[in-house]
This record gives structure tokens, sequence and C-alpha cells, in this order.
């Protein structure tokens, strides 16, 4: 008997399979399905989402990376496109939409490309020839900033804001955001490093948007436990211990026979005794404040309020660690450790009640290297997008101080670069020349969409623009908000380096692994069946 139709099982029973030019396509859809999405966010005229997740909570946000995150997303090719995004954010803060938006540009060119039979290596070393060019063409069109400069560093962080919810407050955002980072900027070589962690972000409902405010200190959630400590103390000296205020409790089970009330009476003042020393330590140290990471002894806390000093307990080891930062105190393990060179010093330490809620503002500190801002706004959903705004203000401010270079936004940048990598791909020889126009193309995305959003012709736009890049303007950019095309260095419309640079690589990198992929074999996801029509998941033999 003949073997010629009997089928070999090789893979699971319901595994499904696409294979060749058919799941090319799929992947390639359903990643710009996800750009899709987010396209009409881009810019200062780009329009909200509003997400509402399985329990009704409500997100309202032009943020890319937020909107992506809430997504829930189920082709594997989709959830590429989402982790581009929060890759990015997470490095710079800033840029996810607009790698997305040109990350599904370069897709959709290498449908055209594929159709005409180049083959998918070819686009990928195209793509990828084309990304080393960009960014070599990035960094000659860099103009140079740095911590000095605070006029382009509040204006880069007004950029990053423009298409957000705090546009009508942006420059005083900006500003904040510039003061925050100044603050906590460290020298280090020739260079400065910015660690984010050292700002304090605390959100409060109420008050308006310009109520929000930097604090040249750091905010702790509580107040102090005992009624008759101060809530207010000036020129504080501040103590700050990892251990608590108690005494120790035996590693191992104790027992202690008492056998005559004189016995218990000395027991009891054994501890007495014990407490007292502690704070009379702390009081011979100058502390007039205490941050305790642990618990405070009810006993300790009766002493340090008759010596009239304000004392927290229970202070996430993070707070102790910004309050360090702040008012320059060592973190001592306990009490006798305590030296007056341990202390840090504060303008004043005073318990103010935000809402329904007491807070410990200790404030007024000398040359702090951690700051706090407090968020204030009228809804939930209006403090969650300050955040967000924040966040990216913050971020992008980071990478100018960090990096100390910048571009201009408004799709100049973008546009200028598309117009010299179609003059590399006339360079180039092969298929590859094909890919790198294409690529060229892609990035003419950002300044089309920019235009769209706006309401104004995209075509008419890039035109315009094209001519005056030819004409030698490199800072040629869209001016959303009357439809021209002007200078961006002048119009004050700068991005940090670093944001350009990642989206150009992110965007490069994603599209290059969708492409290369030719087999999707995916399990079988639950329910009974066999396998998918058509033969997929055997395989026959010759």
């Amino acid at each position: 008997m003949g073997m010629g139709s009997t089928p070999i099982i090789i893979l699971k029973e319901g595994t499904r399979r696409e294979r060749g030019k058919d799941a090319q396509y799929n992947n390639i859809n359903a990643a710009r399905t996800v750009a899709d999405m987010v396209k009409s966010t881009l810019g200062p005229r780009g329009m909200d989402k509003m997400m509402v997740d399985t329990v009704g909570d409500v997100t309202i946000t032009n943020d890319g990376v937020t909107i992506l995150k809430d997504l829930e997303v189920q082709h594997p090719a989709a959830k590429m496109v989402v982790e581009v995004s929060k890759t990015l954010d997470e490095e710079c803060g800033d840029g996810t939409t607009s790698a997305v938006v040109i990350l599904g540009e370069l897709l959709k060119r290498s449908v055209d490309l594929l159709d005409a039979d180049v083959h998918p290596t070819n686009i990928v070393k195209g793509y990828r020839l084309a990304g080393d060019k960009a960014l070599e063409i990035l960094r000659s069109l860099s103009i140079p900033t740095g911590i000095g400069d605070e006029r382009s560093l509040r204006n880069i962080a007004t950029t990053a804001m423009m298409s957000k919810a705090v546009t009508a407050s942006r420059e005083h955002m900006a500003d904040l955001a510039v003061r925050a980072v100044s603050a906590v900027a460290e020298k280090r070589n020739s260079h400065h490093t910015v660690d984010l962690d050292n700002i304090q972000i605390v959100k409060r409902e109420g008050g308006s948007t310009d109520d929000t405010e930097l604090l040249k200190g750091i905010i702790i959630d509580g107040h102090p436990p005992h009624p008759s400590m101060p809530k207010k103390v000036k020129d504080a000296r501040i103590a700050l211990l990892s251990s608590a205020l108690e005494v120790r409790k035996t590693e191992v089970s104790a027992e202690i026979q008492i056998t005559e009330p004189s016995q218990l009476q000395a027991f009891v003042r054994g501890e007495e005794n014990a407490l007292r020393e502690m704070v009379g330590r702390l009081k011979e140290a100058g502390a007039t404040a205490v941050f305790c990471q642990k618990g405070i002894d009810e006993l300790a806390q009766h002493f340090l309020a008759k010596e009239g000093i304000l004392a927290l307990q229970r202070v996430k080891a993070s707070d102790l660690e910004k309050l360090s930062k702040a008012t320059n105190a060592d973190i001592v393990t306990k009490p006798a450790d305590l030296g007056e060179g341990d202390l840090g010093s504060a303008a004043s330490i005073e318990v103010r009640k935000i809402e329904s809620e007491e807070m410990t503002f200790v404030i007024g500190c000398q040359n702090p290297r951690a700051v706090s801002i407090l968020i204030r706004g009228g809804t939930k959903h209006v403090v969650d997008e300050i955040d967000r705004s924040l966040d990216d203000a913050l971020n992008v401010v980071r990478l100018a101080v960090e990096d100390e270079a910048m571009v201009t936004g408004g799709g100049s940048t973008a546009m200028e670069l598309a117009m010299r990598l179609h003059e590399y791909a006339d360079e180039m020889g092969g298929r590859e020349q094909l890919a790198i126009s294409a690529f060229a193309r892609s990035m003419e995305a950002i300044p089309a969409a920019l235009a769209e959003n706006a309401g104004w012709d995209a075509l008419n736009v890039l035109i315009e623009m094209r001519k005056a890049h030819k004409a030698g303007d490199v800072h040629a950019g869209l001016n959303v908000f009357t439809g021209k095309i002007e200078d961006m260095e002048r119009n004050n419309v700068l991005e940090p380096l670093r944001v350009n640079s990642r989206i150009i690589s992110a965007a490069t990198e994603a599209a290059s692994l969708i492409i290369r992929i030719d087999d999707v074999i995916a399990a079988r996801t639950g329910g009974a069946g066999g396998p998918a029509p058509g033969g997929e998941g055997e395989m026959p033999e010759e």
C-alpha cells in the first residue's frame, strides 16, 4: 500500500498556521491598524481618545503610550507595536506616537515593495541602511543646548506639552519642569545626569491647574501620631531613622517570672528609661524633627511631644531617601548612632490639610538634590492628565540636559531627513535603493499627520515644505495654527535629539522584525477543534 496519502502530524492538534505572503500581510495589517488608532492624536491639534475599561473606569487622553497600554490587543504583531511604545516611553518619556506613526508608514510602504517582488531581506537591509543614515543626518542637524540654556529648555518642555490638555498652563508647567530638573541634575565629569526618581510627584484633586507648585523639599503623606506634637517647626533640624523607636523585642521567645509587685515596677521602669534615653539622645543631638521608617512606641511619642519634637512614623523607605537628599541628613539605624553632623535642615516643616487628608511638608531646603511637585486639578481625570503631561516635560528636559543637543519640531526634521534620504537612495544601487526611498517617504508621515490633524491639506503642506527645504531652509516646518510653513527654530518649536534618534531606531527595528516573519504558528487557545482548514497543522508525506 502506498504511503503518499498518509498525513504525518507534526504540530499539536488545533494549531493554526499561516505561511508566506498571507502571514506577512496579516501581521503588517494588524500593526498598521494599531498605528492608525493613535495617528489622529499627533500634534497640538490632535484629538483625544476616551478609554473605558472593563469596570467602567474612564481615561481621557491623547498620550500615545497611555492609549496603547489600555488597549487589550490580541494579535501578536499588534502587541509588538505596543511594546515599541512602552519601551520608548520608559527610555525617553516622549515620542511614542511619532514612532508608531512612522512604523505604520514603513509597514504600509513595505506592502508595495512585497507586491513588486522585492524580497523581505532586501527591504530590511534597505530600511537598516536608511535608519543608520538618518541617525547620522540627525546628529548633523542638532543644535547645542544645556543646563544653562533655560530659554531653550522651557521651549522644549512647552513643545512636548502643546498637544496635551494643559496647553493653557503650559508656560507654568514648563517652568516647573525646568526648575525641577535643574535642581536634581548632578554633574559627572563634564556632563550632567538626571535621575527623575529624585523628583517626587504628589497628586491631589482640588484647586486649579495653576495651583500646581514646585517645592524645595519633600511631602510626606501623614501627620504626627501624638496630638501634643507641634504641627509646625521653623528652622528644623531633622533626624532620619531606619529602625523603630521602641524597645527591641528579643529574637527568641523569653519568659520573665515576676514574684513581687516591685519587680514588675522595675521591669516597666527599665523599659521607660530605655525609651527616655533614646529620646534624650535625639534631643542632645539637636533634632527638632524625627522621621522614622518603622513604628514609634506610644511612650516614646509622649516623651517626644514633651520635648517639643515633631515626629512621623512608618515613612516609606523611598521617601526617607528623598528626605536625605533634600535635607542633606544621613539615615542612621538608631538614636545612639546619631551625631550633630547627621542632622539635616529645612526652613520649615508644617502639617497641612489638603482636601480631607493631612500631609507633612518639609520645605525650604538649601540646595536640595530631591524636590517635589504638588499637582492640583479640578477632577481626577484632570490631575491624571497633568501628571502625564508633566512626565513628558520632565523627560524631554532631562534628555536635553544630558545630551546637550536638540532639533526643531513641527515636522521640519522629519522632512529634512526625507529629502536627504532620497538623495542617499539615488547614490545606492540594487533593490535596497527602493527600500531606502520607501523609508524616506515614510518620514513624511509626520508632517502629513500634523497637517491632517490640524485640518489643513496634507498634500499642499508637503509640497510647500519640500520647496522650502530644497531652498536650504532645514528648519522649515508646519505652523499648525496658521497652516503656513515657518522657521521652527524661530518659532521655538524644539525637541531633544535623543527622542528623534530613538523614534527612528525603534520604528526601524520593529518594522524589520515584522517584515521578516513569513510563518505564524499559533497554538490552540482553548476549546475543542482540530487542525485549521486547508491541512494546516499537518505535513503530507512526499
